[in-house]
């Protein structure tokens, strides 16, 4: 017991000592809620790292009870193919995109303003449900750890609920402390999971026996199987938000070198290409992606061998999948016990925790979607530590108000999950494809398209089978919230609540939000695209009503054309203001006043 205890401090001291810590000097140089490499990583990683917990007990769930368990190696090979092709994909992007929107930003300067606002209303979906599954995992672990895992779904709810409270406080209070409490557990989770690793290893050498059956197998037709092995390969595959995740909140990144880059420049100058490729804010996401490339097919590998070896399922003695391996690994050392209800508490934090990802992206989303019109504006305030804890509030509430309606079951918010992680990789791949076919020639040119448009397609096959794989158990609901979010999105732009003028535009994204630069630039374009796009949908609905004789003039005067992407941007002259400032000087007038314009005096002298 005493070796159990005295590892656990030694983990936990070194995995403090390491973690981030945000100082008053980053504050005044990068602006509020900047961070660096490692707090990004915690922040914008910790989803992605925490679906070790879930997603391969949800991909062994769809074999097991008809006896394919054997076949959960080739989902593991499906799900390491499309983390390899997206995660390259994102990593590319990143060098076009490199001031945040992902996918929403990328469908609407190559595709359309029409696409980019069901991207945008599909990533509110998708972090929406981030918090829900993550959360509900979280109390899945610690019922799992109970032996409680079969409880009433009331318990469930409760636990994630409170889970997820706890999330939203560590968010409100600010990115620097919120990273430095995620690094820490991520540093123990990683530590004590090699330690889980020798012990299940050692188990398997010596023998240990696997658990006796509990389920009844199921003969099933090769059709059949078939499809469950699409519904495994599909449920493993729910973690690649962590992808537009960085993408999108790279915003938030600081723009300078990381640590192991300026050693690098220094000592290993001949890999320039390599630390050019990993400078500056872009390079530091690219980092945060290069670990999604390979961890999801590693450990999915790992947890199906040894899933497969002990006999353990979710569901088996009462506990997860990762629960009953983690029981059998650590209680290989010396009192282990103790080492088995650490590690499965962490799960509980870490899974809560991987909340954060989405909250941090509710908040790189909303004030955009406020500024193009999809959204009211009072949503967007900004406090003092760089937080826009209106998105953060009201993201909790619609959370808590979708735990109650699934009744506190994981599996059937998945579905819902999977579609907002894909639809928008699909986006990013075919936006990605042409911008290549408009920047290159010759075989860079070809080999590149080709590229995008097969990571396009993929992603395309995998949205499409995360609602056929789950179809039997609420899939189908997903196509009716799709298209009740498209229309949504569409009759709310389209209505008072969608007009945005330059001078609100402005007010949102200068003033409230408190953003500059080229992020300020590149959201100002976006507005002015997305008002062209209302202006023509409400006089394509104006059209469509005379067919049947009613006339019905458009309201609005014809928007303020938004103009070309760079220019806007101001790639060439960075310095350049705001693209908005010449529509400034045109304020209105303000009414005649009885008696006349209030008097205005001087301003004082100096003393």
């Amino acid at each position: 017991m005493l070796f159990s205890i005295a590892l656990l401090i030694v983990i936990i001291f070194l995995s403090y000592r390491a973690s981030p810590r945000e100082n008053e000097h980053d504050a005044n140089v990068h602006g509020a809620g900047q961070i660096g490499l490692l707090a990004a990583l915690a922040l914008f990683g910790v989803d992605y790292f925490t679906s070790y917990f879930y997603a391969t007990g949800e991909m062994m769930h769809a074999l097991h009870p008809y006896g394919l368990e054997h076949w959960g190696y080739i989902a593991a090979a499906v799900i390491a193919l499309a983390n390899i092709t997206f995660g390259v994909l994102y990593m590319y992007s990143l060098g076009i995109f490199n001031e945040g929107g992902g996918s929403y930003t990328a469908s609407m300067r190559y595709l359309t303003p029409g696409l980019s606002l069901v991207v945008a209303v599909v990533l509110i979906q998708d972090y929406i449900f981030t918090i829900v599954v993550s959360a509900l995992s979280g109390g899945d672990q610690l019922l799992s750890v109970l032996g409680q895992y079969g409880a009433d779904w009331f318990w469930h709810f409760l636990i994630g609920a409170g889970l997820a409270l706890i999330t939203w406080f560590l968010t409100i209070r600010g990115r620097g402390e919120s990273a430095r409490v995620v690094f820490t557990m991520l540093g123990i989770f990683v530590l004590m999971t090699l330690f889980m690793v020798g012990g299940l290893i050692y188990a398997n050498v010596s023998g240990y026996p696997a658990a006796a059956a509990e389920e009844v197998v199921k003969n099933v037709p090769l059709s059949q199987a078939l499809l469950h092995l699409l519904t495994a390969s599909m449920k493993g595959l729910v973690a690649l938000t962590g992808l537009e995740a960085m993408s999108n909140g790279i915003q938030f990144v600081k723009n300078e070198d990381a640590g192991f880059v300026r050693w690098g420049k220094k000592r290993l100058p001949k890999l320039e290409k390599l630390w050019e490729f990993y400078s500056g804010k872009a390079g530091i996401g690219r980092f945060v992606q290069t670990s999604f490339l390979f961890y999801g097919g590693l450990t999915t590998f790992f947890l199906t061998l040894f899933a497969i070896r002990f006999n353990v399922y979710d569901g088996t003695l009462g506990r997860t999948l990762v629960g009953n391996l983690a029981y059998i690994g650590f209680t290989q050392f010396p009192g282990g016990e103790i080492l088995f209800w650490a590690y499965q508490i962490l799960a509980v934090a870490l899974l809560s925790a991987a909340s954060m990802t989405a909250f941090q992206d509710l908040q790189a989303t909303e004030w955009r979607d406020v500024a193009i019109g999809e959204l009211p504006e009072f949503i967007v305030y900004r406090n003092a530590q760089g937080t826009f804890t209106r998105s953060v509030t009201i993201g909790f509430a619609v959370t808590l108000i979708i735990m109650l309606l699934v009744r506190g079951n994981t599996s059937m918010a998945v579905p819902f999950y999977g579609v907002g992680v894909f639809m928008p990789i699909t986006v990013m791949g075919f936006a990605i494809r042409r911008h290549i076919q408009k920047t290159y020639t010759g075989k860079a040119r070809t080999w590149g398209s080709l590229g995008a448009g097969f990571a396009g397609v993929l992603a395309a096959i995998v949205f499409v089978g995360q609602i056929v794989g789950k179809w039997q158990e609420g899939g189908w609901v997903v196509l009716i919230s799709f298209a009740i979010l498209v229309a949504g999105a569409n009759t709310l732009l389209i209505s008072p609540i969608g007009y945005r003028d330059p001078q609100q535009i402005h007010r949102i994204v200068r003033e409230k939000a408190r953003i500059r630069g080229s992020m300020a630039s590149i959201v100002e374009w976006q507005s002015l695209r997305m008002q062209e796009y209302r202006y023509a949908v409400l006089k394509a609905v104006a059209r469509f009503f005379e067919l049947f004789g009613v006339r019905r003039p458009v309201r609005f005067d014809p928007p303020v054309p938004a103009g070309d992407y760079d220019h806007a941007l101001h790639v060439d002259h960075p310095e350049a203001p705001s693209l908005l400032e010449q529509y400034l000087d045109n304020k209105p007038k303000p009414e005649p006043r009885l008696g006349g314009a209030p008097k205005e005096t001087d301003p004082g002298e100096e003393d």
